[in-house]
């Protein structure tokens, strides 16, 4: 394994890849200039191996043989053998290079991924909340509901980016409002605390649903996360609907508390799917108010502007921003690039 902390090019072509626990992303990034050729989206329980699906869906239906790969993970990163949360593959990248013809192997966390996309999101892939203030070139934050809360910091110092991968998902959060501890004693823990992951998430707006229900005294009517959206959005079912203002309250909350702790006035980017499907409740004037309502900063917070990430394929784009100019970005590559 190289141990080098050095931002020297991974050798085009690029083979970038966003590995998720349902989804894997592949493009094919032929030199600095090119736009990436993409592939079709793997569903990762169709293959064995993370290996048989590159194998399989890039390199026997390409005529491109890409020299190195990068690839966005969702797990810690730790040694030879990298396991993903939520699926069964295996990131093997000694394993890649010799059996895939790899010369050069980068592994990185998926939201720093995120990060790295945020760093120069162009305006067409984003949708204010809020005050239309433009971000500065300054410390960035972005969040993810989805299928769990991933969170990673965006430094800008000595003209670079430097993405700060964290846990930042797994905070507490507690009751504030009356109607919060009307809420909160029916909502599911974990070993007794409420983390943000619990309720900003698809199954936080089932949790936050539930909870409702029960402070009401109804039986819930839904268990899908996308049926209570769906409701809430549409204004069919009361429940629903407060979930849904819940959620952007609560949302707004961990958005702001991140927002000081990073004092991101680059501004704090929400990525993830639910975000990108729930943007009219976003719009509305829950999220903002929890946001700014931080005194003694409540005249700071309104100052930092909120987005809504909603590019396609994200990471990706962060992945291929960085192949291009991996001088632009402070990526340590220390344990997590193998080389021929």
């Amino acid at each position: 394994m190289a141990d080098t902390m050095k931002t020297d090019k991974l050798p085009f072509p690029i083979l970038i890849g966003d590995i998720g626990g349902t989804n894997a992303r592949f493009s094919i990034l032929l030199d600095a200039y090119a736009e990436p050729k993409p592939f079709p989206n793997v569903r990762t329980a169709d293959y064995p191996t993370i290996d048989d699906a590159i194998q399989k869906i890039v390199l026997d239906s390409s005529s491109v043989q890409p020299r190195s790969a990068i690839l966005a993970i969702a797990g810690p990163i730790d040694g030879d053998e990298i396991d993903l949360t939520n699926c069964d593959w295996v990131v093997r990248p000694k394993g890649m290079i010799t059996q895939l013809g790899f010369e050069d192997v980068l592994v990185v966390n998926d939201f720093e991924a995120q990060a790295l996309a945020v760093a120069a999101m162009p305006d067409e892939y984003r949708e204010t909340l809020g005050p239309n203030n433009q971000p500065h070139m300054a410390s960035r934050v972005v969040l993810g509901p989805g299928t769990g809360l991933g969170v990673a910091g965006l430094v800008y110092a000595r003209h670079m980016w430097f993405p700060v991968p964290g846990e930042g998902g797994h905070v507490d959060v507690g009751p504030r409002s009356e109607r919060d501890f009307e809420i909160f004693p029916h909502l599911k823990r974990i070993e007794g605390r409420v983390s943000a992951e619990e309720i900003l998430s698809g199954r936080g707006v089932v949790n936050i649903y539930q909870a409702v229900c029960a402070a009401d005294g109804l039986q819930p009517a839904f268990s899908d996360p996308a049926d209570i959206t769906a409701h809430g959005l549409g204004g069919s079912n009361s429940q629903a609907v407060e979930t849904l203002s819940l959620f952007a309250t609560y949302l707004g909350r961990v958005a702001g508390d991140m927002a000081l702790i990073f004092m991101a006035r680059g501004g704090v980017y929400l990525a993830g799917g639910i975000s990108q499907k729930i943007i009219p409740a976003l719009k509305g004037p829950e999220f903002r108010a929890a946001f700014e309502d931080k005194a003694p900063h409540t005249e700071l917070m309104g100052t930092i502007p909120t987005f809504v990430v909603t590019h396609p394929q994200a990471a990706l784009a962060g992945l291929a921003s960085f192949a291009r100019t991996p001088s632009a970005y402070g990526l340590s590559m220390d344990g997590r690039r193998w080389q021929r």
